[in-house]
């Protein structure tokens, strides 16, 4: 089926967002419109400034628009109060962050499992949830580890297991490589790759081009709007990662 005939997960029109400092006025979004249909994998660009983590923070019910239409899988988003715009980001929305963003003094099984647990889910149901997302990026043998026994690109895939474990309509990924190595950042987008392949919808925020490739679509930004969107045939990240040396300086195998 063509992606014009299906419905769109996210229908963004129109949307603006400014900002006020003072007698100044930014406008960081300036009349966007967009649609992102469910299966995509999508790269958002632009420069700092441009306007994407402004899109991304609305996309993710963070901020609010100051004009325009947001429908998320069919929900009017603009129109919630906080409860139910609250409500819809953690049922709907998976998010992935540079930083990682988690706790310390928790194990991996346990930062993964705190979306479900904030839901009020049973603890059979948690346990289960989070140990089958922790498998679902090769991490099922770390669950009893703390932040500070793993790696930086383990850590990156504790927090991919926690945006997967609620079930969401569709994740998003702030520049979610920007402080991995050029080796774990593949490693990375591999595991995204595989996710998107069984169904998962992706929106990626990166102002690297290399990343961006390993993407099916491509939309930046200038000045608040979209300058540019494309398909486009993306690197398969299994097979970058299985050419590039490993730490023993042998060539990795698939």
């Amino acid at each position: 089926m063509s992606r014009e005939r299906r419905d769109p997960i996210i229908h963004v029109e129109n949307l603006a967002k400014d900002y006020y400092l003072g007698d100044n006025v930014v406008h960081a979004l300036r009349g966007v419109s967009l649609d992102v249909y469910p299966g995509e994998f999508v790269a958002v660009m632009g420069a700092s400034g441009s306007g994407k983590s402004t899109f991304m923070n609305v996309l993710g019910c963070l901020d609010r628009p100051t004009s325009g239409t947001y429908v998320l899988e069919g929900i009017d988003v603009a129109d919630l109060g906080g409860d139910e715009l609250a409500a819809v980001r953690n049922r709907k929305i998976g998010f992935i962050f540079q930083g990682f963003n988690l706790l310390p003094r928790m194990t991996a099984e346990g930062n993964v499992a705190l979306p479900l647990a904030y839901a009020g889910r049973c603890r059979e149901t948690i346990d289960r949830r989070a140990n089958a997302a922790l498998a679902a990026v090769g991490l099922a043998d770390r669950g009893s580890h703390r932040p500070s026994e793993l790696s930086g690109g383990q850590q990156q895939r504790v927090a991919i297991a926690r945006a997967l474990v609620t079930g969401p309509s569709i994740v998003l990924a702030d520049e979610p490589t920007g402080n991995l190595d050029s080796r774990t950042s593949v490693e990375i987008m591999a595991i995204l790759q595989q996710l998107n392949a069984h169904g998962i919808t992706i929106v990626l925020v990166t102002h690297e081009p290399d990343i961006a490739s390993f993407c099916k679509r491509v939309v930046r930004f200038l000045d608040g709007r979209v300058v540019d969107d494309h398909v486009q045939t993306p690197r398969d990240a299994a097979m970058v990662l299985a050419s590039l040396p490993r730490e023993d300086g042998r060539e990795s195998t698939p």
